[in-house]
């Protein structure tokens, strides 16, 4: 067979590929046009990981035209679309609970990804998915016996109590600083933790493509009174000039996908413009868009984003596309890979950093044991399909201590297990760039292994980025532990407390005075 007519082949298996999943006929051409649907890595990717593989569906997509699907009204609207099709979900009210407790949301691309006739075993199924054992019993029974919508309402916000979305106390990590009037200013969607990097809540990334199920920042796609919201981009300039340790800005959200051309043009320019401004060497954006709502990159619109973020490339800044891929099936499908090559065209690296999450990335046996083995082989595969399409596999990590954790979590001995099996599996530039870590007020802690301390074993635990970043210089131990889901409630060896402790509570103390009297100004002020 000649290569013209295996190059004809492969294109017409393209063609076929891009209508399963319903695309725009703008998304159609910009992939022709562009060519980001190499046939070889097509080809490669379908033949190397056939049992993840969503390059060769032939059914016609159930969900047609519709883009997003929100909220109550969504979600029943995917019912009813589902029974057409013969799928019908179970224990719709106790879902409803968990959804309105946090929201919903889902793309009509990652609903043509889940494959109906299997869904149960699909991990993209329970990533945007709410599940009828997610919250306590006792909870959902009192939404459940509600006899109005007024009681379900309040169950609903007396359950929202509980969530803990600030966990890690986030709100001692907003910045401050004095203007040229000596008056304070606090930034109220932004955090600096670690002097390195700071972070943007933006006012126009403040929502999802879809709703991860386990989300760590549902205070601000549910809209909470506390979220955290930048609007004033001047003062971000302004805090930046006072803080040159800051190399690292990095936009997230909810999404930073969402964000538009024109409130991230005033984010760039005075970067790439202002002396002042030099020390910044690196624009992170942190969205799922790649795999949630791929073809919101494919549009004509986009590229004007696009063309922003080349130039700032152009100009020495290094711009990174933080993606959170947790299986290759979010990713091995041709919108996401489409998307992948068109960030790269354009000259912006992405990585992938994602949370180990019971039931969609860590899998229990018969026995309801983690399947250590089945585990590790969907992060290794993962790791590889990564490297073929050119993802750096930035890190994995546990579940935050937010939300329905209990239902996500995992032992910790179990997840060290995964985690080295991964690690040694995957050749060196494949790996993960950092051990598994967990994220507290005091830093994010990685996870190490385990060794023996005169015949009693231990967890060896080390920060890879702390409140004090000389915290990062020591390793230190902590008891090992069976069933503890939490690094921040191991018990350090042989001690009372770790050596960052007291430290951690001086510091902790000050932000929260600092706060509270730089607060009190300004609401005297006003």
């Amino acid at each position: 067979m000649s290569k013209e007519m295996i190059s004809t082949k492969e294109s017409l298996n393209i063609a076929e590929m891009m209508r399963a999943y319903d695309f725009t006929p703008e998304t159609i051409q910009t992939i022709n046009n562009e060519k980001l649907l190499p046939a070889g890595l097509v080809r490669r990717l379908q033949k190397c990981y056939p049992q993840y593989s969503q390059f060769s569906k032939q059914k016609d997509p159930l969900f047609k035209g519709k883009t997003h699907y929100s909220g109550l009204n969504g979600f029943r609207e995917i019912l009813q679309v589902l029974k057409a099709n013969g799928v019908e979900l179970d224990n719709i009210k106790e879902r409803e609970f968990f959804l309105e407790v946090y929201r919903f949301m889902a793309t009509k691309h990652i609903l043509n990804t889940i494959d109906w006739s299997n869904y149960k075993n699909d991990p993209n199924y329970y990533l945007v998915f709410p599940q009828p054992d997610m919250i306590n019993k006792a909870d959902v029974q009192r939404y459940l016996d509600a006899d109005s919508d007024e009681e379900r309402r309040k169950v609903v916000e007396a359950y929202q109590l509980k969530t803990n979305p600030h966990d890690g106390k986030q709100k001692l990590n907003k910045p401050f600083f004095y203007n040229e009037e000596g008056q304070i200013e606090i930034l109220e969607g932004s955090q600096h933790k670690y002097p390195p990097i700071k972070l943007i809540l933006d006012a126009g990334t403040q929502n999802c493509f879809a709703f991860c199920t386990y989300c760590f920042r549902h205070a601000q796609v549910r809209g909470d009174e506390d979220m955290f919201v930048q609007h004033d981009i001047n003062q971000v300039h302004k805090y930046l000039k006072k803080h040159k340790e800051v190399t690292d800005i990095l936009i997230t959200g909810g999404d930073a996908g969402y964000i538009s051309y024109r409130r991230l043009k005033e984010y760039l320019i005075p970067i790439l413009e202002d002396d002042e401004l030099l020390h910044i060497r690196t624009l992170r954006i942190g969205s799922r868009a790649i795999t949630f709502h791929p073809e919101h990159l494919l549009t004509d619109q986009f590229k004007e984003i696009l063309e922003l973020l080349r130039m700032t490339v152009e100009n020495g800044i290094q711009v990174v596309w933080m993606s959170h891929t947790s299986t290759p099936r979010e990713i091995l499908n041709p919108g996401a890979i489409a998307a992948i090559q068109r960030l790269k065209k354009y000259g912006i690296k992405v990585k992938s950093q994602s949370p180990i999450m019971n039931t969609i990335s860590l899998y229990k046996d018969e026995n309801g044991k983690v399947d250590v083995n089945r585990s590790a082989q969907n992060w290794i595969d993962l790791g590889n399909i990564l490297a073929m399409v050119g993802i750096g596999f930035h890190s994995m990590y546990c579940a935050r201590p937010t939300g329905e954790h209990h239902h996500f979590t995992a032992p910790l001995a179990d997840i060290t297990k995964v985690f080295n099996k991964v690690y040694r599996s995957l050749a060196s530039i494949n790996r993960p760039s950092r051990y598994i870590t967990m994220t507290s007020s005091a830093g994010k802690t990685s996870l190490m292994g385990t060794t023996e301390i005169d015949g009693e074993k231990v967890f060896v635990l080390k920060f890879n980025e702390a409140r004090n970043m000389e915290w990062m210089d020591r390793v230190y131990f902590a008891e090992y532990d069976e069933q503890e889901n939490t690094i921040e409630k191991l018990k350090p060896y042989k001690t009372d407390k770790y050596f960052y402790e007291e430290e951690l509570e001086e510091i902790e103390g000050r932000l929260e005075e600092a706060l509270k009297k730089e607060s009190l100004k300004m609401a005297n002020h006003d």
